[in-house]
C-alpha cells in the first residue's frame, strides 16, 4: 500500500500516512511478520506440495526421485493434494495461514501466486534465492510475478488453443472476424460453428478473458487492484462473443459447456471450430473419436492476427514457513532446470523452456506444441490480483448475463469494473 503525497502536505495527509505505515505494518505482522527473513541458509530434508499427479508418466514422483538420487541429505517428500484446484489453495491456505513450516515448496494454480505474494506467505526469488529466467518463456514468467517481483518459478504452463476441422476448413482463421466469416461452412454441414467454455465458472473467466485481451482490453492495473476493464477496447472484445452467441454462430447450448462438454460436443464432431488447451488433442485422436485425423490445431484468433491466450499451469514457490529455504531454493532452480523439464514435456505437460518447443522428438510425440508456441508467446496471464477469485466471479457473473441477455454489454462491462473495485473489500 502506497500513498501519493504533494508537495504541500497538510496535517491530514501526513495523519492518514502515518495510519497507513501502521495499517501496513500490522498486516506484514499478520501475514508472516518476519518469516521472510529466516531461515534463508537452512538445508536439509524438505516437503513438496502439488495437486494429483495426473500425468502419463508419473511426472512428478519422477521429478523427485531425479532430485533425491543427487541429494541424499536434502531428500524430498511429496504431499500430494487432491485434484481440485479450489481445494488445493484452500489447503495451503489453512496451512500458511497457521504458519505451519510443513510446506516447504509449493505447487501454486498460475492465479494464486499473486494472492499467496500480497499476504505474506512466499519467498520472493531474488538475493540468493534468484533463478536464470532468461531461458524460459517469458509470458509464464510474467505470471509469477506480482508488483515487479519475481514470487515463484514457472514448472508448466499451459495455452488456450483452436481446434478444427481440417477437413473442411483447411487453413485455420487468424482472425475472429475470418473464423465467424466460415460459419456458413457448420450451417451447411449441419454442425455448430464455435464453442468455448461458456458456463459460469472459472472457464468462462478465461473464455472472456482471452477475447477481451484480444481486443486490447485489460482488468486490473500494475498494481492488482485498480480496475481497468471498462473501455472501449473491453466492450468491443465482449460484444464480438455476445454478437456470435446471439446470432447462433455458438450453438444455443453452449453457454452450459465446461472442458468436458465442450470435448464431447467437438470429438462427436458437433463444432467446426473449438477453443480448449492442449489435453484434447490426444483424446481427440483416440479411438472412437468421430474427428480422429480430421482436425488440426492454431493459436486462438485475435482483432487482427493471432489472439491472446490465458495462461495455465502451475508455478512452484518457498514457503515463507520453511525452515530449509536454502535447499527449497535449489529444488526451485531444478524444477526449470533442462533435466526437468524434460520429465515435464514427457508427461505430456507444456514445459517452460523456450528451447523444447522446438524439439524435434517432442514434436513428434505432441504435434500440437509450434501452435502451443505461438500462442504462449501471444498469452497474457489471468488478472494477477491478490483478490484473484473475487476477480474471476465479477468477470464471469457479468459476462454469463450479457451472454443469457439479461444485461447489454455495455452494463456487464461496467458490472465487472464495479465488482473489482469491491474485489478487496
Amino acid at each position: 500500500m502506497a500513498l501519493k503525497f504533494v508537495p504541500r502536505a497538510t496535517m491530514a495527509a501526513a495523519s492518514i500516512a502515518l495510519l497507513t505505515a501502521s495499517f501496513a505494518s500490522a498486516c506484514s505482522s499478520d501475514n508472516g511478520g518476519n518469516a521472510l527473513d529466516q531461515n534463508l541458509t537452512g538445508r536439509g530434508p524438505i516437503t513438496y506440495v502439488e495437486g494429483k499427479d495426473v500425468s502419463e508418466t508419473g511426472m512428478v514422483k519422477q521429478l523427485i526421485d531425479r532430485w533425491n538420487a543427487a541429494h541424499p541429505n536434502e531428500q524430498v517428500t511429496f504431499k500430494e493434494q487432491s485434484a481440485d484446484a479450489d481445494q488445493q489453495r484452500d489447503d495451503m491456505a489453512e496451512h500458511f495461514r497457521s504458519k505451519q513450516d510443513g510446506y516447504d515448496v509449493v505447487a501454486l494454480d498460475v492465479p494464486y501466486t499473486a494472492e499467496f505474494a500480497a499476504k505474506g506467505w512466499i519467498q520472493p526469488l531474488e538475493g540468493s534465492f534468484a533463478i536464470d529466467t532468461a531461458p524460459l518463456l517469458a509470458p509464464t514468467v510474467a505470471s509469477a510475478t506480482y508488483n515487479g517481483k519475481l514470487y515463484a518459478a514457472p514448472r508448466n504452463t499451459n495455452g488456450g488453443l483452436l481446434y478444427y476441422r481440417k477437413d473442411l476448413v483447411p487453413n485455420p482463421p487468424r482472425t475472429w472476424s475470418e473464423m465467424l466469416g466460415q460459419c456458413q461452412i457448420a450451417r451447411d454441414n449441419n454442425i455448430g460453428c464455435y464453442a468455448g467454455q461458456l458456463f459460469p465458472y472459472e472457464g468462462l473467466t478465461v473464455n472472456t478473458s482471452e477475447v477481451i485481451n484480444a481486443y486490447g482490453g485489460s482488468f486490473v492495473g500494475a498494481d492488482g487492484k485498480t480496475p481497468t476493464v471498462n473501455s472501449p477496447e473491453s466492450k468491443e472484445g465482449l460484444k464480438v462473443l455476445v454478437d456470435a452467441y446471439q446470432r447462433g454462430d455458438i450453438p444455443k447450448e453452449a453457454i452450459s459447456f465446461k472442458e468436458g462438454e465442450s470435448a464431447n460436443a467437438f470429438e462427436s464432431g458437433k463444432l467446426l471450430f473449438l477453443r480448449t488447451w492442449p489435453y484434447l488433442y490426444g483424446q481427440a485422436n483416440g479411438e472412437g473419436s468421430m474427428v480422429k485425423d480430421r482436425f488440426g490445431v492454431a493459436p486462438l484468433p485475435g482483432k487482427t492476427d493471432v489472439g491472446a491466450s490465458t495462461l495455465g499451469g502451475y508455478n512452484v514457490a518457498i514457503s515463507a514457513f520453511s525452515k530449509n529455504k536454502a535447499t527449497a531454493a535449489d529444488f526451485v532452480r531444478f524444477m526449470v532446470s533442462e533435466e526437468a523439464q524434460q520429465i515435464v514435456a514427457q508427461g505430456a505437460f507444456p514445459p517452460v523452456r523456450t528451447s523444447l518447443y522446438d524439439d524435434p522428438a517432442l514434436i513428434a510425440k505432441m504435434p500440437y506444441l509450434p501452435a502451443l508456441k505461438e500462442s504462449i508467446a501471444n498469452a497474457v496471464p489471468r488478472p494477477v490480483s491478490p483478490f484473484y477469485e473475487a476477480v474471476s466471479k465479477a468477470i464471469q457473473d457479468n459476462a454469463y448475463a450479457a451472454l443469457n441477455g439479461t444485461k447489454s454489454v455495455d452494463d456487464a462491462v461496467a458490472g465487472m469494473q464495479k465488482g473489482i473495485e469491491t474485489a478487496g473489500s
